[in-house]
């Protein structure tokens, strides 16, 4: 805070009083403008400009003093002399030039005084840009009390990891206090076993010698085994083979048997007669079919796609439905699946093929002269 009483008894002592006070209230007021933006330094140099201003107005003030002091002597001169009018005349020339000295001086104040306010002008420029740095430095500041914030969150969340490993770290060690003990007892074990262990060796002496035995029997074993075994494969080949007749059969009877079969039941009318066939799948496999043929459905084009199974199993179902359908409906489109049997393996497949939306017919039904209707699923 500015001392206006300090700096006023400073200017009395040089200028007038009235002056001297009025200068002070200027600076006091100059002073609460300028507080919040003139550095010390700066502060320095106004005031140093204000010492020069006071001393400028110190010496108009002496000079103006004596002036008045010479006025004087001119009035008691005039009273006395009249001839000293001449003289007063002259000085009052003189007076004149000292008034003109007078007003270059007030000029030069002027002049001091805009280059003033033409400083303060550019403190306040300077505030203005000091404003917006600590504007910046506030953003700064609110970035690192989140990044301070976030710090804090991870560090709550490490001491709880910590205090996690702690605790984990108590049942470590609980767990290798029951461990040791269990090691303990097991050594003990151990050494029980030894003594076993030698018993066994005896024990394994007299096995080994039975084992010898037993491998001459196994060798004899396995020729016989070798022979069943080339038996064996053979009746496979001969069941693989049944097996595929079997199929061919029910097959072959559902190409004559499905067509009047899917029209009644499905409304869906063949435009060419049922075959066995291969087809090539979205990434070029060939895949076999064993019942195939086109058609339309609901005035909508169709591919019949389907095969026979001696007996049906829920597993069955599956893999035709993967294997073929699944395979084949990007390349063919529409697709109506069905499934040809003997028998079922349980009493749910049937229901399970049509949830499936698979039609299912049993080779009975193939009969022309048969008169029951067909177990039928959703077309997909």
């Amino acid at each position: 805070m500015i001392n206006t009483l300090r700096i006023y008894e400073e200017l009395s002592q040089t200028l007038e009083p009235k002056a001297a006070h009025k200068l002070a209230s200027v600076l006091g007021l100059i002073y609460e403008d300028l507080q919040q933006t003139v550095t010390k330094s700066e502060f320095d140099d106004l005031r140093q400009v204000v010492r020069d201003l006071a001393e400028a107005q110190k010496r108009t003030e002496a000079q103006i003093k004596d002036l008045a002091e010479a006025q004087k002597r001119t009035e008691a001169r005039v009273a006395e002399l009249a001839e000293a009018q001449k003289r007063t005349e002259a000085r009052v020339e003189e007076l004149a030039e000292a008034q003109k000295r007078t007003e270059a001086q007030i000029k030069d104040l002027a002049e001091a005084q805009k280059r003033t306010e033409a400083r303060v002008e550019e403190l306040a420029e300077a505030q203005k840009r000091t404003e917006t740095r600590i504007e910046d430095l506030a953003e700064a500041q609110k970035r690192t009390e989140a990044r301070v914030a976030e710090l804090a969150e991870a560090q709550k969340r490490t001491e709880a990891r910590v205090e996690e490993l702690a605790e984990a770290q108590a049942h470590t060690e609980q767990a290798l206090a029951r461990l040791t003990e269990r090691v303990d007892q097991l050594t003990a074990r151990v050494d029980q076993l030894a003594v076993r262990m030698d018993q066994l060796t005896a024990r394994l002496d007299q096995l080994t010698e039975r084992v010898d035995q037993l491998a001459v029997r196994m060798d004899q074993l396995a020729e016989q085994v070798g022979v069943l075994s080339r038996r064996l494969d053979d009746t496979n080949r001969q069941l693989g083979g049944l097996s595929a007749t079997v199929g061919y059969t029910l097959e072959d009877a559902a190409y004559r048997g499905l067509p009047p079969l899917l029209e009644r039941d499905h409304g869906l009318v063949l435009a060419e007669p049922l075959r066995r066939d291969w087809l090539t799948d979205a990434e070029g496999r060939d895949v076999e079919v064993n019942i195939l043929g086109r058609g339309t459905r609901g005035g909508e084009p169709v591919w019949v796609i389907g095969e026979g199974k001696a007996q049906l199993s829920r597993n069955d179902v599956d893999r035709f439905l993967k294997r073929r359908v699944e395979a084949l409906t990007p390349v063919c489109g529409k697709v109506f699946p069905v499934l040809v049997t003997y028998m079922v393996t349980s009493r749910d497949v049937p229901q399970y093929a049509r949830e499936q939306g698979v039609a299912l017919y049993y080779s009975y039904q193939l009969h022309p002269a048969y008169p029951g209707t067909a177990v039928s699923g959703r077309a997909l």
